[in-house]
C-alpha cells in the first residue's frame, strides 16, 4: 500500500511534468506514465491532481500573488510544482492538515530542489497559511 508521502511524490512528478506542457491535461500525463510504468497513482494522488487541476487558475493566483520577486514564470519548475501542489491540498483537502501539507512539500524541495528553494517555499507556504 502506498503511503501518502508516496502518493505525493507521484502527483508531484505528474505536476512538474504538466509545468512542460501546458496543452496537455493531467489525466494525459498519467495514462502515459501509468502505460509506461513510471508511476503508480492511487486514489489520494488522483484526487489531489485533480483538485489542483480543476483550480489550476486560482492556485496559481494565489502563488503569484504570495512569491515576493518572482513570476511564475520565472519560478524553477520543481518549486511551481511543489507549491501548487500543496497549495491544492491546503485549499481543497478536507482531512490534510495544513502543517502537513507545508512540511510534505518542504520535504519533496529538499529532495528535489535545493535548500534555498526549500526555504523559499517553506516562507510561501507559510504566508499562504497564515491567510487561510
Amino acid at each position: 500500500i502506498m503511503t501518502r508521502r508516496e502518493a505525493r511524490e507521484q502527483a508531484f512528478m505528474v505536476l512538474f511534468e504538466k509545468t512542460f506542457s501546458n496543452e496537455t491535461t493531467i489525466r494525459e500525463i498519467i495514462e502515459t506514465a501509468e502505460e509506461a510504468e513510471l508511476i503508480k497513482i492511487n486514489s489520494f494522488a488522483d484526487t489531489l491532481l485533480v483538485s489542483v487541476e480543476n483550480n489550476l487558475e486560482a492556485i496559481d493566483k494565489i502563488i503569484e500573488e504570495n512569491s515576493r520577486g518572482w513570476t511564475i514564470q520565472r519560478l524553477p519548475k520543481v518549486s511551481l510544482a511543489v507549491l501548487r501542489l500543496a497549495i491544492g491540498e491546503m485549499m481543497y483537502s478536507e482531512d490534510v492538515p495544513t502543517g502537513v501539507a507545508v512540511n510534505e512539500a518542504v520535504e519533496l524541495m529538499k529532495k528535489y530542489g535545493t535548500s534555498d528553494d526549500a526555504s523559499y517555499v517553506n516562507g510561501v507556504l507559510g504566508t499562504v497559511a497564515k491567510a487561510l
